[in-house]
């Protein structure tokens, strides 16, 4: 019989990857929109640049072609890896239940607004260090419901 809990917790090397996510969300985006936007340069850039020649420094001949497939389905995983990082991060972040835990989160790390913007955008309403405290809180939050999701278990990168 399958058993498990109904509402896990999720450990702190699993918080500590949530908000590892968090801080680079902003540079994931950006390489999604550029492989989205620049795909077939990319692919070119890989057939016709030094890149493309040799994958490793200390190969003596390189075959020019397979090490631009090799380059091109890497970054294929690349950008289907940050596509699954930042869909279950916003999926995690929409189910917080409360509304200053949620933008808190979503002005400093999907906004990539800074901690004293944040503050600002709070009408200075709590301090710098309550606001750390509820960002702290929603990575918790996070992490549990990516725990949920299975979403550690179907995170391939070593972490």
């Amino acid at each position: 019989m399958w058993q498990s809990e109904l509402f896990p917790r999720a450990s702190q090397k699993e918080v500590e990857r949530v908000k590892f996510l968090l801080e680079h969300y902003i540079e994931m985006l950006g390489i999604i929109r550029d492989f989205e936007e620049h795909e077939g340069d990319l692919q070119q850039v890989s057939v016709d640049g030094e890149v493309g020649r040799r994958i490793d420094q200390d190969d003596l001949y390189a075959d020019k072609t397979a090490n631009a497939v090799f380059l091109h389905e890497k970054q294929q995983w690349v950008y289907q890896q940050y596509c699954f990082y930042t869909s279950h991060l916003r999926r995690a972040v929409a189910l917080l239940r409360e509304e200053d835990v949620r933008m808190s989160i979503e002005y400093r790390y999907f906004e990539g607004k800074s901690p004293k913007e944040v503050w600002l955008l709070f009408k200075r309403a709590m301090s710098p260090s309550t606001i750390r405290r509820k960002q702290n809180e929603g990575a918790e939050g996070i992490a549990d419901t990516l725990k949920l999701m299975g979403f550690f278990e179907k995170d391939t990168t070593k972490f």
